[in-house]
């Protein structure tokens, strides 16, 4: 007797639900939001680094860029999330 074979959702479209799709990002976070927020902090730390090492004046305008251009770099991603998010077809 042959055993059964285990079908995932995603390998059977017949098993899925009315609002999924085989195409959706499975977390519901746009990839390339995620991958645009790694890419900015490793720039965003090397301009700070450079600037810390640069002297006294230096020092104080990376605190100042920290204390505004955090804040500001995570907002925007997070409306760029919010805007590409996949709400029709919402992850389990």
């Amino acid at each position: 007797m042959p055993t059964p074979q285990h079908v995932t959702p995603v390998s059977n479209r017949t098993s899925l639900g009315p609002t999924e799709d085989v195409g959706r990002e499975l977390d519901g976070d746009p990839h390339d939001v995620v991958g645009l927020s790694a890419l900015f902090s490793v720039l965003f730390a090397a301009v700070v680094l450079g600037m810390w090492l640069s002297g006294s004046t230096g020092r104080i305008a990376a605190v100042v860029i920290c204390m505004v251009g955090v804040p500001m770099l995570v907002s925007n991603l997070r409306q760029r999330s919010e805007r590409q998010r996949d709400y029709h077809h919402p992850s389990r």
